[in-house]
């Protein structure tokens, strides 16, 4: 499949990073997005657009470098800066969080650059989020802005590589994978050696102090397995077979998150407290590590209504976790007994609650009781069923969760 995908142009992320970019230097900037998703080719599209010099390099190979590696490369990009007088220039410094003490010595020579005068505007970028952010809260704090670049979503997938609902659904949202999907087993050994493993092994185990990395590895597995299902840590321990506690596996869940992997939703209480410390509802970020791991080709996936079903869960729940990356939303479940509702999206005071219908049958009892339910907890509360006799799978799919948000809330989303 050669198709010229132009990230910068089809992503909202890349025109706002290009504004930026344009401006004069005023903070750094810091893309952050999981692997494959399009970052590096974003950065350097953009780069070549501009008419401003720039000096890239990345930090993301086997050997790991030091902070010497930063000055040095920073060193190029003043030179190149310095060539076009006040105009300035860019220095890109891809996947930064594998530097030792990264936010250190960018704070230094950044802050060096302000007394001096020097117009060198700075792009960072990295797929570990955590790490990332530990390193912003503590040292580079009021010195950077963040562009948030989140998986692939269908409208995406569908515009550049002409993906159907259920390519999407199966495939998922890698735009480096998309050329592999008419070869599934080739496809299939993309996403587990060059996605998966890599990401564990580079971007966490790394990175991240993981004392048992084979916990970690089958509770990927087991998160991708159970994706969409609320899952209590004593039952993962179990299922795990592995000597843990629930305070390691609730870790290592934050540091796939982190990683752009899975996620562990929350229940919506209006009790703070309860929320941080309930059973988590597993979700896949991206529904094609599900499917990957699963060992079903595309058809018997089809044809598995209670797996597709759960596909389909999935992928609404990754659309709202992904759509809400940037725009400072939070999602949850709700279960009170038998009851229960499948998302919870928190924007501000609105609270949309959604439950998914992957078939042609109407809403349960247990979700109606649900929705009834979290009436009381709620403020301005809006419900919505996609699938079933809901809004079509493929038009939910198809618009961000903020569009959706501000049409269903009306005039009370621009307040």
């Amino acid at each position: 499949m050669s198709i010229d995908v132009s990230p910068l142009h089809l992503r909202p992320q890349g025109l706002l990073l290009k504004k930026r970019m344009e401006e004069p230097r005023r903070f750094v900037q810091i893309v952050l997005g999981p692997r494959q998703v399009g970052k590096t080719t974003l950065i350097q599209i953009l780069l070549d657009r501009l008419s401003l010099p720039f000096h890239y390099a990345s930090a993301d190979e086997p050997t790991l470098k030091g902070p010497g590696w930063i000055e040095q490369e920073w060193s190029v990009g003043r030179i190149k800066a310095g060539d076009r007088g006040k105009q300035g220039g860019i220095l890109a410094l891809d996947e930064i969080q594998k530097i030792g003490q990264w936010s250190e010595t960018v704070k230094r020579l950044w802050d060096e650059d302000t007394r001096h005068g020097v117009p060198l505007r700075v792009i960072l970028s990295g797929s570990s989020s955590l790490l990332l952010q530990k390193g912003l809260t503590e040292s580079l704090a009021g010195r950077f802005e963040l562009v948030r670049l989140p998986h692939w979503s269908y409208s995406e997938m569908r515009e550049v590589f002409g993906f159907s609902l259920d390519q999407y659904l199966y495939f998922g949202g890698y735009p480096g994978a998309a050329s592999l999907v008419s070869d599934p087993l080739r496809w299939s050994d993309y996403i587990r050696n060059s996605l998966i493993e890599t990401t564990l092994s580079r971007d966490i185990l790394l990175m991240a102090r993981v004392d048992k990395p084979a916990l970690l590895r089958r509770l990927l597995l087991l998160a991708c397995t159970y994706s969409g299902q609320i899952l209590s840590y004593n039952k993962m321990l179990g299922q795990l077979q592995d000597v843990g506690n629930t305070t390691t596996l609730a870790h290592y869940l934050d540091l796939l998150d982190g990683a752009g992997l899975v996620a562990g939703l929350q229940k919506f209480s209006g009790d703070v407290a309860r929320r941080r410390g309930s059973i988590p509802k597993l979700l896949v970020r991206n529904t094609a590590l599900m499917t990957s791991l699963s060992g079903l080709a595309f058809e018997e996936a089809r044809a598995d209504r209670t797996f597709w079903g759960r596909l389909v869960e999935s992928a609404v729940g990754a659309h709202l976790l992904n759509g809400i990356f940037e725009d400072r939303g939070d999602l949850f479940y709700f279960r009170e007994g038998s009851r229960e509702v499948d998302y919870v999206l928190k924007a501000g005071r609105k609270i949309l609650t959604i439950e998914v219908k992957s078939g042609g049958r109407p809403m349960s009892r247990d979700g109606l009781l649900g929705m009834e339910a979290l009436s009381s907890l709620a403020g301005s509360h809006r419900r919505l069923l996609v699938g079933g006799e809901g809004l079509p799978l493929e038009d939910f799919l198809s618009e961000p969760p903020t569009g959706l948000v501000a049409r269903l809330f009306g005039r009370e989303s621009a307040q």
